[in-house]
């Protein structure tokens, strides 16, 4: 499982002209699911976002978390993120889980956020949809975090 993330003071999502979704500040997340992905994987990559250190401290070093400043986040769908880009000059997606197992992986997702923060700060995108996101990348600050599925 992958997630792009990035420190913004603001992000919104519109979908077919309507804005679904908008945050001020906080991350952005582009979230990623392989084939391989459960909800091990969900659950440590949404305990990184949260716990990331990727805001300013009094003294302006990245020290602080999304839970820490209270921030807000925002989690749109994102399957090119599983892309297989090792050969050629055009993507491929078999290592990308399927429709159905990935947006139960993302419900999960966005329920585990809204647990474990205030749910009127968690925005999501539309699984599925052909989305327009803007933000504004505070920084910019931008990380890749990945969780690496465990073979038993």
């Amino acid at each position: 499982m992958k997630g792009l993330i990035q420190r913004v003071s603001e992000a919104s999502v519109t979908v077919d002209g309507e804005q679904v979704a908008s945050i001020g500040t906080g991350l952005l997340l582009l979230l990623g699911i392989e084939k391989e992905d459960g909800e091990r994987e969900a659950r440590e990559l949404f305990r990184k976002v949260l716990t990331y250190r990727v805001f300013p401290d009094e003294a302006g070093r990245m020290n602080r978390s999304l839970a820490d400043i209270g921030g807000s986040l925002l989690i749109v769908p994102q399957f090119t993120l599983a892309a297989d880009t090792s050969s050629g000059t055009r993507p491929g997606f078999s290592l990308a889980a399927g429709p159905d197992e990935a947006n139960q992986l993302y419900r999960l997702f966005v329920a585990e956020a809204r647990s474990r923060l205030d749910p009127e700060k968690v925005g999501e995108g539309a699984f599925g949809a052909d989305m327009k996101v803007g933000l504004v990348n505070d920084g910019p600050v931008t990380f890749l975090l990945e969780v690496v599925q465990r073979r038993e």
